[in-house]
């Protein structure tokens, strides 16, 4: 099948920037900074990003583009006359199935931003006026946790949003949303910090977020860290493999991941300036969990001059936000049906899109309702996926890409890597050495904290 490339560089640092900077920076991070005591995550982030981040990027990019095939068969191919073991295939379904997971409670998130945007609109969510959390908890319940058709039908709109852009193509459809998108989402960050950060008393919640407590470093805050790279960088569930596949020969690997590393982490950092110097401003707990952008944050929208104004542009941020992400991980799944069976890719899409919504999305938008008895490993449908998808598939993929590079690519992954990037030999030479021996230790560690954590903590 003919493979198109991306036209620059730039769309497809863009797009890889998309891919990142979802939910995980924009949602994700903010709370587990708050659960975590502040700066100290923050910091420990920050160098995980590059110890593992980076490190891992390079690993997807060197399997998608070596064949330029889909996130499965990238594990074929030959190797000195010898035909790759099909059984290292598995580690391309476990990323699929890691996708399906991701996807089916991600798009349901995406559902709770559209109603917050119609609701806010429409002063169905009033905050003309000072609400306080009893009342924006009372309305999350009501309007998300209780409100099945709602929450579905919001979430199909959303579903529709993203078949549109699909159906323009692998490389055209990402490609033109993230060159709009993505800049449209930064200009819409900049404005929320500089509002955020002119307000009364929000220096001391700058303090909390940029100031390190080392008291607050712990096993499970090293756990919450590595377990946001691998879900912020949208590792282990073949996004990068995908996206990587449409990269040129003569592209610079080594420098595109360092800037998408980069990148992810400057804007989980902006991210997190947004929120935390209101949650001070308004003497509000920064450390309430998921539920933070969606309980705290209209109380201090109501608190503001013009506050409905950049309420809606912060729940649009989320939106385009979880957009630019949600393209690319239906792309790892659509890519790799349609080559598979070789079908047409509207086809692709309309199966891939309804399966994940009728399998995935409805009964994650009924999890804390009309399905809230049906429990999974003592969790609800919604957070089994999340859990299950990020604490095995994730993890485990991770795991297979780095051995796969480390001990049966070996030099041909090193030569993949230098193709545009000759002048990198001796990081290259570094990164591969790491990758075989020090990045399977590390994932390990992860997998086997966050499965503890997840599923035998008492």
């Amino acid at each position: 099948m003919q493979r198109n490339s991306w036209s620059s560089r730039l769309t497809y640092i863009l797009a890889v920037a998309g891919a990142t900077v979802g939910f995980g920076a924009t949602w994700r991070f903010p709370y587990l900074v708050g659960q975590n005591g502040g700066g100290a995550y923050v910091l420990t982030f920050c160098i995980a990003m590059i110890v593992i981040g980076i490190p891992m990027i390079l690993v997807e990019n060197a399997i998608g583009r070596r064949l330029k095939v889909n996130a499965v068969d990238a594990f074929g191919g030959s190797l000195d006359g010898k035909k790759i073991s099909k059984s290292w295939r598995i580690v391309g379904w476990m990323g699929l199935i890691g996708a399906f997971g991701i996807m089916a409670y991600y798009m349901v998130i995406g559902g709770w931003v559209l109603n917050y945007i119609a609701q806010i609109t429409f002063g169905i969510l009033d905050i003309s006026r000072v609400v306080n959390l009893d009342m924006t908890t009372k309305f999350y319940e009501q309007n998300i946790v209780q409100n099945p058709l709602s929450v579905s039908f919001a979430t199909l709109v959303f579903v529709l949003i993203n078949y549109i852009v699909l159906v323009q193509g692998a490389v055209k459809g990402i490609e033109r949303s993230a060159k709009y998108l993505m800049p449209l989402l930064f200009f819409l960050m900049l404005i929320m910090v500089t509002k955020n950060l002119t307000l009364d008393g929000a220096m001391d919640g700058v303090k909390f977020y940029l100031t390190p407590d080392f008291s607050k470093i712990n096993a499970k805050l090293f756990v919450d860290v590595l377990g946001q790279v691998f879900f912020a960088l949208s590792l282990g569930f073949g996004v990068m493999i995908t996206l990587s596949s449409f990269v040129k020969k003569d592209e610079g690997l080594v420098k595109i991941s360092m800037i998408t590393g980069v990148l992810n982490t400057a804007i989980a950092v902006l991210a997190g300036l947004m929120i935390f110097p209101s949650l001070s401003t308004f003497a509000i707990e920064p450390s309430s969990g998921p539920s933070l952008v969606f309980k705290s944050l209209p109380i201090v929208f109501s608190n503001m001059w013009a506050g409905k104004f950049f309420a809606i542009s912060f729940f649009t941020l989320l939106m385009i936000a979880a957009l630019t992400t949600s393209l690319p991980i239906y792309e790892v799944i659509i890519t790799t049906v349609q080559e598979k069976f070789k079908i047409r890719r509207k086809m692709a899409i309309s199966i891939v899109l309804g399966v994940i919504f009728v399998l995935g999305n409805l009964p994650s938008a009924m999890a804390t309702n009309l399905l809230a008895d049906v429990s999974i490993f003592g969790k609800n449908i919604f957070d089994a996926y999340d859990a299950i998808s990020a604490t095995i598939f994730f993890v485990l993929t991770s795991l297979g890409c780095a051995i796969f590079v480390g001990w049966v690519l070996k030099d041909e992954a090193k030569k993949e890597i230098l193709q545009g990037s000759e002048k990198f030999k001796t990081i290259v030479d570094i990164w591969f050495l790491y990758v075989k021996f020090v990045i399977p230790f590390l994932i390990l560690i992860v997998f086997i904290a966050s499965f503890y954590d997840n599923f035998l903590k008492a």
